[in-house]
């Protein structure tokens, strides 16, 4: 479990303008607490593991505010593969100012000593999707229905980072994958013949 604090989060806010320049480094969270009139010291104890714990909180935080933004409309009313593609959209929105500290986040996870941390986040973040989504699942599905997802919501974001940065692309490119999700739940399981 992350350890949650305003002034983690705040400390994370006031670091993303400089993440582009400086990457995810003590520079780049010395900078941002400075930039807010802080100890650029902090971040040794508000980032015990340095820049990766950084991104961790990062994506913990940008997990928290999907699910309030979500809380903010009515996705009851919505079908659940409408309510996966709306919170998904509201994650993209939300990363699109920061869209080259996302890129930088997501080549630090990538490096592999940092690939477990970055499989764990992405589990979070799939969760977080489902739970947001109204998912009350408690069987085998549950974790199909995250390991699809965050299939699902990996190449999204991929596809995402390589294109304008426009959201609209990206969320066509998710409709073909959902699309593609109901077209094989529909045909069942493959039967030897």
């Amino acid at each position: 479990m992350i350890e949650r604090s305003a002034e983690r989060d705040a400390a994370i806010v006031a670091a993303l303008p400089h993440v582009p320049r400086l990457g995810w480094t003590q520079a780049a969270l010395e900078a941002g607490l400075r930039g807010v009139g802080e100890d650029p010291a902090a971040h040794r104890w508000l980032f015990p593991r340095g820049p990766l714990g950084a991104v961790e909180v990062w994506a913990d935080l940008a997990d928290r505010r999907m699910e309030e933004a979500a809380m903010r409309e009515d996705l009851l009313a919505l079908r659940i593969p409408a309510r996966v593609r709306r919170l998904i959209a509201l994650r993209l929105e939300a990363a699109a100012p920061h869209r080259e500290a996302l890129r930088r986040g997501l080549a630090l996870l990538a490096l592999p000593w940092n690939a477990p941390l970055g499989a764990r986040i992405l589990a979070r973040t799939a969760d977080a999707i489902w739970a947001a989504a109204g998912d009350a699942s408690d069987d085998l599905s549950w974790y199909t229905r995250r390991a699809t997802l965050a299939g699902i919501y990996s190449a999204t974001l991929a596809y995402w980072l390589r294109g304008s940065g426009e959201v609209g692309p990206a969320l066509d490119f998710l409709d073909r994958r959902l699309a593609g999700l109901a077209r094989m739940q529909r045909r069942g399981p493959a039967r030897a013949g």
